[in-house]
């Protein structure tokens, strides 16, 4: 039996109550179902400038009416610090998913990523301190490894900072250390590396690429490649990124607190590599289905060449073991894709 397994078996027995931030995006959703599922109370926390109802609506149509009932919802923003300290009472562990992500995004609006993700965060852990939280577990990006040219990427070396957002994302992580040697909080930071999955929106100018491609190509839209298509990225499907939200917020590991750890499956693929296997499962699910040209443009400002993630600290520390390689989580996302947009008379 794994860690996780040990972890799930736990809050079968063990009911506390989660207080999730960015509930309603695509991260914060998946969390939403997993605990509902496993009969923990939640009160969530959005404030729809990225997140869905209708993730929420679907969270409920999976868990059932029961389940459903044991969640709680606040619509508010984490920039303003009574909101952040009402989502607070009563609440044992945070998971904090709310930010405004995307590179591009903080290039064209540093000032709201730096709202979103500096003092909202500082705004969180501040509240957490003052209702007496300990157990603070947030999400940072693979972002903050800057212009490192090495690989695999190891927690304790990071390059220079290439955007705004690689800036909110590292000054998080100075915060939690901070709280956690200044105030005794458990705190712990989990580096994500180009997560996917399901809910995962492939609407708006800053969709990530794979929802992005996969919506182009049932629409038989047009799809490009920022580059050379041989940028490489560690692409993490969204349960392995559940699984290490759940075994931060439950670890007795007292040497966690104040780390920050990379959340991956220690692969890389090129995105050459990526558009090959996404039409690949395609042309699996979907008769008939035509392989697509792809068109190539100039490179995206802010963005790393390279991600590869070394997991061994998350591994020999929190035992993390990740379920999903990309071929199959692909399976499962195309598949959640496919059902999703064509329902929606896509194609």
């Amino acid at each position: 039996m794994t860690k996780f397994d040990e972890a799930r078996e736990r809050l079968k027995s063990e009911q506390k109550v989660w207080l999730v931030t960015g509930c309603a995006g695509f991260i914060g959703s998946n969390l939403l179902e997993f605990l509902l599922q496993h009969h923990q109370k939640v009160i969530g926390l959005d404030n729809f400038s990225t997140g869905h109802r209708h993730n929420l609506l679907e969270v409920e149509a999976i868990v059932g009416a029961r389940k459903f009932q044991n969640f709680v919802f606040i619509e508010g923003d984490i920039s303003d610090y009574k909101t952040c300290l009402d989502a607070c009472k009563g609440v044992d562990i945070v998971l904090h998913q709310a930010a405004l992500g995307s590179v591009p995004r903080s290039i064209e609006n540093p000032i709201r990523s730096n709202n979103s993700n500096i003092t909202g965060i500082l705004n969180l852990l501040t509240a957490v301190k003052d209702a007496g939280i300990k157990r603070f577990v947030y999400a940072s990006s693979s972002s903050v490894y800057g212009d490192s040219t090495e690989l695999p990427k190891v927690e304790e070396r990071t390059g220079k900072l290439l955007s705004p957002y690689a800036v909110t994302k590292m000054t998080a992580e100075l915060y939690g250390g901070v709280f956690a040697r200044t105030y005794g909080m458990e705190t712990i930071g989990l580096r994500y590396f180009n997560v996917y999955g399901r809910r995962q929106d492939p609407n708006g100018a800053y969709a990530a690429v794979i929802p992005k491609w996969v919506s182009a190509l049932l629409k038989q839209e047009e799809v490009t490649i920022n580059g050379d298509g041989e940028t490489s990225r560690d692409f993490t499907y969204i349960d392995n990124v559940v699984q290490m939200n759940i075994l931060a917020g439950l670890s007795q590991n007292k040497a966690i607190f104040g780390e920050v750890f990379n959340v991956a499956v220690g692969g890389r693929n090129t995105l050459n590599e990526l558009y090959a296997l996404i039409n690949e499962t395609l042309a699996l699910s979907i008769k008939d289905y035509e392989y697509q040209a792809v068109k190539y443009r100039d490179f995206r400002m802010g963005d790393i060449r390279h991600s590869n993630a070394d997991i061994s600290k998350a591994q020999n520390m929190l035992d993390y073991s990740p379920t999903h390689t990309i071929d199959e989580g692909m399976v499962e996302v195309v598949g959640w894709y496919v059902k999703s947009l064509l329902s929606q008379g896509n194609r």
